[in-house]
C-alpha cells in the first residue's frame, strides 16, 4: 500500500548537511540539479566548510568545483567528466582511481564513508516503489550506506526496474521538481571512426553479448551491425546506438546465458529517445555497479564482446585512457573490468579500438606511453587492437611480435619512426630485423 510522502523544498532539505559531511550524487541524467544549487548556496554563505562530493560522470552543471568553494566543497570523484575536467586539472578537485566495479565497494565497505545521498528518483507507485531510473551505478550503495537520503522526485525519471527499484521508506527528505533530464547527444561518426566500426563489426560474432563505451566509435560499430542476430546487451551504459537495433530485432538477449531476453546496464547517457525507451520496460534491468561490472558475472554469458577506446598505446600494448601526462583526467572507469570479462568468457574478444592519430595528426601510437601517462589496460590484458587501418590480435604474441602487429596498423606516416624505435629496443635480436623490420 502506498504511503503518502511528505515534500521539503531545496533549500530545506539541504539543511542536513554539516561541515566535514560526505555527500554522493546520482550520476550522468540524474544529477540532482536542484538540490545542487541549493547546496551551492548555503556553500556561498559559509554555513559549512570541508564538505566532500562524491559522483561518477555527471551531466549539467557542477558548480560546487568551482575555484570559489575552495575549503567549502572539495570534489573527489570517481570518474572525471567534462563539466569537471578543468578544475580537476588544475588542482581545485582530484579523483579517486578506481574500477567502476568497485565503486559500490568503496561506501558499503566503510572505506568512502557516505553521510547524505541526493538522487532522483521517479514518481511513487501504488505501492510506494520509487525507480533511481537513469542511474543505479553506486547510488544504490549510496542510498543503503547513507545517514540521510535526500530524493528529488521527478515524473521525467523513468520507472525502470531491476536494482533501480527502492520502497520510498528507504528515503529520509523528498523535494518535488520536475525539470526534464539532462540530454546527451552524440555526433555521427566521420570516415575515421566507420572504418574503426566496421573492422570492430567484423569481428562480433552473431549470439555475441556486447559491451561498448562512450562516444563516436561505439555508434559507429553498432551503425554496422543490421544485419547480424540474436546479440545481447550487458554493459555499464548505453545510449541511442542501440535502439535501432532492439528495434529491427538484431538485439534480443536470446543467446545470453544469463538475464536471457533482458538489456543488462548500470547508467544511461542518451537522449530522451532512451529514457522513454526504459520506462516500465521490463526488458531492461538497471543493475547495481557490483553486479553489470563483476568479470565473472560478465564473463557467466558466452561470446561477450567489450569494445572501448583509449588515448594511446604503446608498441608493447599498453592502454592509456585515464592520463596523458598532465594534461588529461579521465578515470578508469569499467574498460578493465569488461576487458577481464570478455577475455574469460567462451569465445570472447577484448578490443581496444580508437584511431590511430589525434585530430592534429599526432600518432596516438607511440614507442612509450607519455610520461605520467595513466594505465588502464596492461599489456596482460589487452587482445585485440583496432585502428581505421586495421584490426590485430595481440593474445599469446612475444614484445617483438607485438610491435610488429601494433606498427602494422599505425598511421603510415608514422610507421618508419615506429619501426626505428623497436629496432632501438629489440634490434639486438637478428630474429625481429629479419622477420618483422623486413631488412
Amino acid at each position: 500500500m502506498n504511503t503518502q510522502i511528505k515534500f521539503t523544498t531545496a533549500a530545506e532539505a539541504v539543511k542536513v548537511i554539516k561541515s566535514g559531511d560526505h555527500i554522493h550524487l546520482s550520476s550522468v541524467a540524474s544529477a540532482p540539479q536542484c538540490l545542487i544549487k541549493a547546496m551551492c548556496e548555503r556553500g556561498a554563505n559559509h554555513e559549512f566548510k570541508d564538505v566532500h562530493i562524491h559522483h561518477l560522470h555527471t551531466e549539467g552543471p557542477a558548480p560546487y568545483a568551482d575555484p570559489q568553494f575552495e575549503g567549502i566543497f572539495q570534489l573527489d570523484s570517481f570518474f572525471v567528466g567534462g563539466n569537471v575536467r578543468k578544475v580537476t586539472q588544475s588542482g581545485y578537485a582530484d579523483y579517486i582511481p578506481i574500477f567502476l566495479s568497485e565503486t559500490q565497494k568503496l561506501y558499503r565497505s566503510g572505506t568512502v564513508p557516505c553521510d547524505v545521498a541526493m538522487i532522483q528518483v521517479s514518481t511513487p507507485d501504488k505501492h510506494g516503489y520509487v525507480s533511481l531510473g537513469t542511474s543505479v551505478d553506486a547510488t544504490l550503495a549510496a542510498v543503503e550506506t547513507a545517514r540521510t537520503v535526500i530524493a528529488v522526485v521527478n515524473k521525467h525519471v523513468p520507472r525502470s526496474f531491476g536494482d533501480a527499484m527502492i520502497h520510498s521508506s528507504k528515503i529520509d527528505l523528498f523535494v518535488q521538481d520536475d525539470t526534464p533530464l539532462e540530454e546527451a547527444h552524440f555526433t555521427e561518426p566521420n570516415e575515421i571512426e566507420t572504418r574503426i566500426g566496421k573492422h570492430c563489426a567484423a569481428l562480433i560474432e552473431d549470439g555475441a553479448t556486447l559491451q561498448m563505451g562512450i562516444g563516436a566509435i561505439p555508434n559507429a560499430v553498432l551503425a554496422q551491425l543490421g544485419n547480424h542476430k540474436n546479440l545481447g546487451i550487458h554493459t555499464e551504459m548505453f545510449a541511442d546506438g542501440v535502439l535501432p537495433l532492439v528495434e529491427k530485432g538484431v538485439i534480443n538477449g536470446e543467446a545470453k546465458n544469463i538475464d536471457k531476453g533482458k538489456m543488462v546496464s548500470t547508467f544511461l547517457m542518451g537522449s530522451q529517445r532512451v529514457y522513454d525507451f526504459i520506462d516500465d520496460n521490463p526488458g531492461v534491468l538497471m543493475m547495481d555497479v557490483g553486479y553489470t561490472n563483476d568479470p565473472f558475472i560478465i564473463a557467466k554469458n558466452d561470446r561477450v564482446t567489450a569494445i572501448n577506446s583509449a588515448l594511446q598505446v604503446d608498441i608493447t600494448g599498453q592502454v592509456c585512457a585515464d592520463s596523458l601526462g598532465t594534461k588529461f583526467y579521465s578515470g578508469v572507469g569499467g574498460q578493465i573490468d569488461f576487458i577481464y570479462g570478455a577475455s574469460l568468457s567462451k569465445g570472447g574478444k577484448a578490443i581496444i579500438a580508437m584511431p590511430s592519430v589525434t585530430n592534429k595528426g599526432i600518432s596516438k601510437i607511440a614507442p612509450e606511453l607519455t610520461c605520467g601517462a595513466g594505465v588502464v589496460t596492461t599489456r596482460n590484458h589487452i587482445h585485440w587492437f583496432v585502428t581505421e587501418n586495421g584490426a590485430v590480435n595481440l593474445y599469446g604474441k612475444s614484445l617483438q611480435e607485438r610491435a610488429r602487429l601494433i606498427i602494422s596498423i599505425a598511421d603510415p606516416s608514422a610507421q618508419e619512426s615506429l619501426d626505428r624505435a623497436a629496432f632501438e629496443r629489440y634490434g639486438q635480436h637478428h630474429h625481429y630485423v629479419k622477420n618483422y623490420m623486413g631488412k
